[in-house]
């Protein structure tokens, strides 16, 4: 089998969910990195770690979300 074809990233079409993904790599200095090469470059600690501070802050997102309808 072949590998796939990875698609250039245009950072000004990103969909809104995805938008956080790619402010956590900015932040983690990754984002060069996965626009040059895909998110498959990244190490799997790299992968976690923006997993795991996109899943906070949508937790945080939504806890804020609930205090502000109550």
């Amino acid at each position: 089998m072949g590998k796939k074809k990875e698609k250039k990233i245009d950072l000004h079409k990103i969909k809104p969910e995805e938008q956080l993904k790619y402010e956590i790599a900015e932040e983690l200095g990754l984002l060069d990195k996965v626009v040059k090469s895909g998110w498959r470059s990244l190490s799997a600690k790299e992968s976690g770690k923006i997993g795991g501070i996109v899943a906070s802050r949508k937790k945080e997102l939504a806890k804020n979300n609930f205090s502000d309808n109550t």
